[in-house]
Order: structure tokens, then sequence, then C-alpha cells
């Protein structure tokens, strides 16, 4: 019968191994002479910082209006920032990425309008926007030449 072969093929294997001679791994002793180094140090990798950090979670774009740039004349700038976003966050983010001591922070909360095109009405989308005045002397280069 060759199924029983394929058993018995199986336990001659097995056999086998149980015969082999267990190998046990020779022990290399360290001279005298030779001292034991101390291990190296690692140095703390250096992680270059960017200047966007996590205000992508907070800040979208600058608006530049018309309204927007006038403001520009009392140190006032306006950003659009996201739904979730507060005042102690905008301030901290504006702070980090502008370099710039602000004063205080207000938020704008627009809401979404009603459009229409003929018969066809939507929604324009609300958006929410912070109105940011800075410490005089102070600028924010919202366009960069």
């Amino acid at each position: 019968m060759p199924l029983l072969d394929i058993f018995k093929r199986k336990k001659i294997k097995k056999e086998k191994e149980r015969i082999k001679p267990e190998v046990k791994p020779k022990v290399i002793e360290k001279p005298k002479e030779i001292k034991e180094e101390k291990p190296l140090k690692a140095k703390p990798l250096k992680v270059k910082e960017s200047k966007i950090g996590d205000t992508w979670r907070v800040l979208k774009a600058p608006q530049v209006t018309e309204k927007a740039t006038g403001l520009v004349g009392q140190n006032q700038y306006v950003f659009k920032i996201w739904p979730r976003a507060n005042k102690v966050e905008t301030k901290k983010a504006i702070e980090y990425l502008y370099g710039v001591d602000v004063v205080s922070v207000k938020i704008i909360k627009v809401p979404r309008k009603r459009r229409r095109l003929g018969r066809i009405s939507g929604w324009r989308k609300g958006y929410k926007k912070a109105i940011v005045k800075i410490k005089e002397g102070q600028k924010i280069e919202v366009l960069p030449r």
C-alpha cells in the first residue's frame, strides 16, 4: 500500500533526527590582555524643525481682499482658518509661523449662502476667518515678492 509507505518515510526521518548527536556550541573565552571597550554613546539626532509645524491644522491661507489689505495699515491681517480652530491655536500658529507678537485675535464665522443659476439652486460654502492684530512695528509678508 502506497499510503503506508508515505507514513513510514516520515517516521524514518523522525528517527534519524532523534539519532543525531546534539552539537554543543563552543564557548570562546576572551583573552585577559584585551580590555573591554566602553560602548559608544549614541548622540541624539538633530531633527530640523520646519517653520510649518502644526500650523497647517489651524491656518488655511491668508485672505487677500481689498478690505484685508486696508487693515494692514492698522497692523491687522486676515487669515482663513479651519472650522475647529480657536483663538488660542490661531495665535500660537501665527506667532510660530511668522515670528511676530500677536496682540489680539478676532474670529468670524461666515455662514453659507444660497445661490441660484436659473433653475439650479445650491449653496456657497461658509468658512471661518480670523483677524489677527500684531504688535506695532512688526510686519507679516502675506505675498512674498
